[in-house]
């Protein structure tokens, strides 16, 4: 009984990994990622009234996970 809830648990796996195979990967000449502005006040739509060495850190680091080092 142990043996066929692990085969049973195996299959399962195996199969979300073989859908997860099938999912397309975006690359950076997709057009989905053409979105990503440059960093800086200058370069958004509506600049901030205020503009710190910190907002500028967290705005050059973002998407990261860490935090700027200026905190």
């Amino acid at each position: 009984m142990r043996w066929m809830r692990f085969f049973a648990i195996g299959g399962v796996g195996y199969a979300i990994y073989k859908y997860a195979g099938k999912i397309p990967r975006k690359t950076p000449d997709d057009p989905a990622c053409a979105d990503v502005r440059n960093a800086g006040p200058e370069n958004m739509t509506t600049p901030p009234s205020s503009w710190s060495k910190v907002d500028e850190a967290s705005d050059e680091s973002f998407p990261a996970i860490d935090p700027p080092s200026t905190y």
